[in-house]
């Protein structure tokens, strides 16, 4: 089973394997489809999922609402996230201000047919809003019950030093970031990771494996397999396609032998890789068919010795990207 980890310094413990729907439920795979693999992560002892209104529209959490149903909700850990346009798109539909943040919760809760969730997220830095006015209108979604807990999303160390320093003043604390990292993606360690922990926050992190690059299924020189992300034209091609490079995809099927070696899977190592950083509360793993579940969830309890860490290392070398400029909110609101 999946194994449970503090989030951040606070009392709320999450499954350190947690189930995302980005990119999945509503746009790549059948409701079918998904409802099957959120209740295989339930039959794999996964409890907590993370969706956002902004998923494919506002599809994502109604699909995740419905495969939810009956199911004891003080038993399920649900974040969700508000910030990028969502329904007509409307110049208030978008952004952290009072009124987006207010009426975006009270949509995801009737979307995912909940009263609360336990983490609410600030899905990017708004500009455009006064941190003070977002900051007040996430005190008083916790003061008024819908959300449990706060969090964000690739926020700059600096953006979440001040907001932490808003939230404790007002009665509450920012207890997570949620950024992309992975072997391949390390941009937060240098400065994110350090203001983090100083302020007890833990990183629930997505894409553990670079939007499928370190499944180690694209080969250098050749098209990517049928049905792959780097082949969907809904947006997954477009996200993996920064890796879709000869150096990174020669230098990721150098870690073959060390999964192997390792008696894992190349997603597991990826995965496995992520859960061994102490600052980690979670890694997001989506899945558009059940199987990949179950085979993913293996990592979950596993210990990879440094000279592991140190092959994995040695095998990516200058591919990785660790520059900390690279965490970035858009400076207008997107429309």
């Amino acid at each position: 089973m999946v194994a449970y980890r503090h989030l951040g310094s606070s009392g709320l413990k999450i499954t350190e394997i947690t189930y995302g729907n980005w990119l999945t439920h509503g746009s790549q795979v059948e409701a079918d489809t998904a409802v099957d693999c959120v209740h295989t992560a339930l039959d794999l002892g996964i409890t907590s999922f993370d969706t956002a209104d902004v998923y494919a529209n506002t599809v994502a959490e109604e699909v995740l609402g419905q495969a939810l149903k009956g199911q004891r909700r003080e038993s399920l850990e649900i974040f969700t996230k508000v910030y990028w346009p969502i329904g007509p798109k409307g110049p208030n539909d978008v952004g952290l201000s009072r009124k987006h943040i207010m009426e975006g919760i009270d949509g995801s809760l009737r979307r995912l047919g909940m009263d609360y969730v336990d983490l609410y997220q600030a899905h990017r830095y708004d500009y455009a809003t006064p941190l003070e006015e977002t900051m007040q209108a996430f005190a008083d979604v916790v003061r008024a019950g819908k959300a449990l807990y706060i969090g964000v999303s690739e926020w700059t160390a600096e953006q979440i030093r001040a907001g932490q320093e808003l939230a404790t003043q007002m009665g509450f604390r920012l207890v997570s970031n949620q950024p992309q990292y992975s072997a391949l993606w390390r941009i937060i360690e240098d400065k994110v990771v350090p203001t983090s922990t100083e302020l007890g926050m833990g990183q629930i992190v997505w894409s553990p494996m670079a939007e499928g690059v370190l499944s180690g299924k694209y080969l250098p020189g050749q098209q990517p397999p049928a049905g792959s992300r780097a082949t969907d034209e809904k947006g997954g091609r477009e996200m993996i396609s920064r890796w879709m490079r000869d150096d990174v995809l020669t230098a990721v099927q150098r870690l073959k032998p060390i999964a192997d070696d390792a008696g894992l899977t190349m997603p597991q190592l990826a995965i496995a890789w992520v859960l061994q950083h102490d600052f980690i509360s979670a890694a997001l793993v989506g899945a558009s068919r059940p199987e990949q579940l179950v085979e993913n969830v293996k990592a979950s309890g596993v210990q990879l010795g440094e000279d592991v860490m140190t092959a994995i290392d040695q095998a990516l070398g200058d591919v990785v990207e660790r520059d900390p400029a690279l965490t970035v909110s858009p400076e207008q609101r997107p429309a």
